[in-house]
């Protein structure tokens, strides 16, 4: 089938006009996301009310398995009963506004690093999917980069180099960065993963950085070097021609391709608003 895409980015990054998620994907409309998430990365839909069980089935058909040794996890069972469903939120499982020293808050702040979900499994995080549930009046904002750009616009020794590095990756060592602490018994929970730091996609030959805030080490270089090399390399993808600003409404709903984007979340400005959000990832096993 033929979607109806509309480009939101010079480069990447496309709208899905008249799609109904909630219908569930048939075989056909299944490769045609593919296909577009191969191209664009990045596919927009609108006013996408669904459940939390039609989530789950929309990453389920887009192939892999569910990404349910996240991090938050450590700290305790979430409040759908899933750990597939992560919950992007601050609100308690009394439906309570999470207090400023929570742990669940003070974990989540570190989604405002750039990141590519679950680069700390093996197998990595695939698709990521994120859906609006309650909308915080005062708006809220998430920044993606595009990675394929970025590595295309390395020079040829930089993309030599990158080419042959493997990076270890530790959802630790992001938290950590800004002062927040695991238990002995949640690190031992949370050992990390190896990858390139160069992601061929495997359909199209197309070459991305992989990078993430993730990033703890290079394997065979200095920690030193290879913390200023990575923070020289995501100053480069974050460069403005690099990003698209989602600006959310509600039911909106975004699928993107960890493997070729970093994202962020932008600071809320009234942390007293109610806000919900749910993201399902799915693996590239």
């Amino acid at each position: 089938m033929k979607l109806l895409l509309k480009r939101l980015h010079c480069t990447y990054v496309a709208r899905v006009d008249d799609f109904d998620l909630s219908l569930g994907l048939q075989a056909t409309e299944i490769n045609a996301l593919r296909d577009a998430l191969d191209e664009y990365s990045i596919l927009v839909f609108r006013q996408q009310a669904l459940t939390d069980r039609q989530q789950l089935e929309i990453a389920s058909s887009l192939g892999g398995s569910l990404h349910r040794k996240t991090g938050v996890a450590t700290l305790g069972p979430n409040r759908f009963g899933d750990e597939a469903l992560t919950d992007i939120s601050n609100i308690d499982n009394d439906g309570k506004i999470l207090s400023k020293d929570d742990r669940r808050r003070q974990y989540g702040l570190a989604n405002r690093l750039w990141h590519t979900d679950a680069s700390f499994q093996s197998p990595r995080g695939r698709y990521s999917m994120l859906s609006m549930k309650r909308f915080p009046a005062s708006g809220c904002e998430t920044q993606f980069c595009n990675l394929y750009d970025a590595y295309q616009q390395l020079n040829t020794p930089l993309q030599q180099t990158v080419n042959r590095l493997v990076a270890h990756h530790s959802i630790v060592h992001s938290r950590e960065c800004l002062g927040f602490m695991f238990s002995d018994a949640e690190k031992n929970r949370l050992k990390g993963a190896q990858h390139p730091l160069v992601f061929m996609n495997p359909t199209t030959g197309r070459k991305a950085l992989y990078i993430a805030a993730h990033i703890s080490h290079i394997l065979g270089w200095d920690i030193p070097d290879s913390r200023i090399f990575l923070m020289d390399l995501i100053e480069h993808s974050t460069q403005s021609q690099f990003v698209y600003r989602h600006e959310w409404r509600p039911d909106d709903f975004v699928i993107w391709d960890n493997r070729a984007t970093m994202h962020r979340g932008m600071v809320f400005q009234d942390e007293t608003e109610e806000r919900e959000m749910r993201r399902v990832t799915t693996l590239d096993d």
